[in-house]
């Protein structure tokens, strides 16, 4: 025997008694063993001997023979193993060993010079087999199963597999399992079940019904093939789902019902029918369809969840003068197919449908009369003066073609038309304006209704859309934000922006065009406007030379695409800016001044007026007056604007300042009062001389005013009141007094 790569031999045979072991050459080293291999539940008795092994060493050492391992001194079974007194290699087994839990042992084997206590040659490892013996019957995982089926099952199918497991080594008959069906519980020929031999899968053999047979208990046994054969049983309940093999069917095969014109209603019809099938499944529930004389949409029907019956609804109101009657064909189909059992075979019926016929009779009722059309556009320019007739509604009574109709107009917020009662002519009475607040998106809408003399009267509603197209009547305005604008002393270069506003659709709007108006002096002398490009909106206003702090008026013009322009002030103040980038006198109060400015002038005036009246008083006399004390050194003082330069003054505008709920007149009416007061207060006594008037001038004959005169405000500006107390509206302040001195 050839030993090269060998470290072991292992002689698997009986060796006759007296012959020799003699070693082969080239051998350094031999084990001799007999076949380990292990019945498993061996009864015993025990220790039993399980084989033999030597090694030729022994024929010149002294042995002793040791194991060790899985078995001997190890887990799973420490003390299974044991070999005799050390001094033979004989292997002993103490007890029965499962091969369900243990399948081999991996032992090792050791030879010692008794001398020495070494090791004289490598471990042998081997394998201890142990053999199966049939000692596990096959398992189901339940005792009991619960499955169901539908009715509807094909024959052939698999309906469910059983399965089982076999604790005995794989492959080998002990764990071979075969199924048998033992029993079935009600056991009828047209209604069967076959189990597969090898496979476990259960199958239906005929057809079930639902009605016949709800429930079905088969007991099923698993064999394996060892010997001797161990098996186990397992109980299979199976349920027979109802499946659809009822047609529903109505009750009557006519209905007639009687429905008023106009109306939409709910549930105007109830249709019952019958099936078979267990309730409340989609055997038994049904579906219902209009399958003729519904092509105008007028009706529609439903299934009640709970009675599943149909309900016939009207969702589209009938018309008795379109068509006085209606006949439907109705339908009716369970939600799952309708099947029937021929000769063990399943047979689908694809048309399994019941029919009625649903006879409706219209009744006639008064219809409000109908616009044609309902609605209508109509364009006009805008401005459009009164009497121009814009169109005309026509109105029809579906119920009588010589009814009376009247019209009567509903809608027109801005009260610009006038709608003829019996010919529904439509004609303006108003000049129209497309900026009304009304007119959205350049159409202004009039509502109408026409009524009929029926019992009771019936309105239908139409309505006129007239579109204005634009025309040029509004010419550009500076934003509120643009009129007045304030700028400090030190950044006087800095161009301030204007921004325009057109209430005109184009091409009556922007881009739009900036110019100062050079009648007002030196305007140009101290302004410069620019264009701003690309914007068509805005412009830019510039101061060319430097001006004291003070407010200015810049008037200009605007104009639109087409050159309609209209005359604007700017209201400019220049002030000092010590502490920053911001005028020290905050807006409001400059605004608040110029907006008394008109009150300030006319008190101006008066006083004027007064200190003449005291001068020329002089001529008649040495006259005291008394009674008129000054309370405050201010009521005499006049306030002079801008008197060094040549820029114009402020204009008035009191649109912030004062409100709308005291306008301008209720302030001036204020300070007429006030003043008349103070005038009424001065008593001149003859010969009181205690108190004398101040004397202000004294050289030169009765000169103008010269800071009067650079006062400006319009006449428009004031009441009608307080011109009355001014006198004439031309008179100068001179003219009020005489050529004598006041004496001193």
């Amino acid at each position: 025997m050839d030993t090269r790569g060998c470290a072991w031999l292992l002689l698997l045979l009986s060796l006759p008694q007296g012959q020799s072991h003699q070693p082969l050459h080239r051998s350094k080293r031999r084990w001799v063993l007999t076949t380990l291999e292990l019945q498993e539940e061996d009864p015993g008795p025990f220790p039993k001997l399980v084989g033999e092994l030597f090694n030729n060493m022994s024929n010149n050492v002294s042995l002793i023979y040791l194991i060790r391992g899985p078995g001997v001194d190890e887990f799973p079974e420490i003390g299974l193993f044991s070999i005799e007194d050390h001094q033979s290699g004989k292997i002993y087994v103490h007890r029965p060993v499962d091969r369900e839990v243990t399948p081999s042992f991996m032992v090792h084997f050791d030879a010692v010079d008794r001398s020495t206590g070494k090791v004289v040659d490598e471990s042998l490892i081997f394998n201890i087999r142990i053999r199966d013996v049939n000692d596990h019957a096959p398992q189901f995982p339940e005792k009991e199963f619960n499955i169901s089926v539908k009715e509807s099952q094909a024959a052939g199918q698999p309906i469910f597999q059983l399965l089982t497991v076999d604790l005995d080594q794989e492959n080998t008959p002990n764990s071979q399992v075969l199924y048998f069906l033992v029993s079935q519980t009600p056991l009828l020929r047209e209604s069967g079940f076959r189990i597969d031999l090898i496979s476990g899968e259960v199958r239906l053999s005929g057809c079930l019904r639902y009605e016949t047979a709800p429930l079905f208990t088969l007991i099923v046994r698993a064999s394996d093939c060892g010997e001797p054969s161990l098996s186990s049983t397992a109980t299979v309940h199976v349920g027979v789902e109802d499946s659809n093999n009822h047609m529903p069917t109505f009750m009557e095969d006519r209905y007639e019902i009687r429905i008023s014109e106009g109306q939409v209603e709910q549930s105007v019809l109830y249709l019952p029918v019958q099936d078979g099938d267990s309730p409340f499944t989609p055997a038994w529930r049904t579906q219902f369809n209009i399958w003729d004389g519904n092509e105008e949409g007028h009706f529609d029907i439903v299934t009640d969840p709970e009675t599943n019956q149909g309900l016939l609804s009207i969702i589209k109101p009938l018309d008795y003068e379109s068509q006085v009657a209606h006949s439907l064909v109705v339908v009716v189909e369970n939600q799952e197919q309708l099947f029937v059992c021929t000769e063990g075979q399943l047979q689908p019926l694809r048309k399994a449908m019941a029919s009625t016929v649903v006879s409706v009779q219209v009744l006639d009722t008064n219809d409000p009369p109908a616009f044609h059309p309902r609605s209508f556009i109509v364009s006009e320019e805008d401005g459009a003066w009164p009497t121009i007739q814009l169109g005309y509604f026509n109105a029809t009574d579906p119920d009588r073609a010589d009814s009376q109709i009247r019209y009567k107009l509903v809608h027109d917020p801005e009260n610009w038309v006038t709608v003829d009662e019996k010919s529904g002519v439509v004609t303006t009475k108003k000049q129209i304006d497309r900026e009304s607040p009304h007119v959205n998106d350049s159409f202004y809408t009039i509502i109408v209704h026409a009524v009929d003399n029926g019992l009771p009267p019936l309105t239908g509603t139409g309505t006129l859309m007239l579109f204005l197209s634009d025309v040029n009547d509004n010419a550009p305005t500076l934003q509120p934000h643009s009129r007045h604008l304030e700028v400090c002393e030190s950044a006087g270069s800095q161009p301030l922006l204007l921004e325009a506003e057109d209430a005109d659709l184009d091409p009556y709007s922007d881009p739009f065009t900036f110019d100062l108006d050079n009648a007002q002096g030196d305007v140009e002398e101290t302004w410069m406007l620019r264009t701003k490009q690309g914007e068509g909106r805005s412009a830019e206003l510039t101061m060319l030379r430097r001006v004291p702090p003070g407010d200015y008026l810049v008037p200009l013009f605007i104009a639109d695409r087409q050159g309609f322009a209209q005359k604007q002030t700017v209201h400019v103040r220049i002030c000092s800016c010590r502490s920053g980038s911001e005028c020290e006198e905050p807006l409001d109060t400059w605004l608040l001044w110029w907006a008394l400015s008109p009150v300030g002038a006319a008190l101006m005036v008066l006083s004027a007026a007064l200190l003449c009246l005291l001068r020329c008083s002089c001529i008649f006399g040495p006259k005291r007056l008394r009674g008129f004390i000054p309370s405050d050194s201010g009521h005499q003082t006049l306030i002079v604007y801008n008197e060094e330069s040549k820029a114009l003054s402020a204009q008035v505008y009191l649109d912030r300042m004062v409100p709308r709920q005291q306008p301008l007149q209720l302030l001036e009416g204020r300070v007429v009062e006030a003043w008349s007061q103070k005038l009424q207060s001065i008593d001149v006594l003859e010969g009181d001389t205690g108190y004398l008037p101040h004397v202000y001038r004294e050289e030169g004959e009765c000169e103008g005013a010269e800071t009067l005169s650079s006062l400006t405000f319009l006449e428009q500006d004031l009441s009608p009141k307080l011109l009355g107390c001014l006198g004439s509206k031309s008179t100068p302040s001179e003219a009020m007094c005489f050529t004598s001195r006041v004496p001193s």
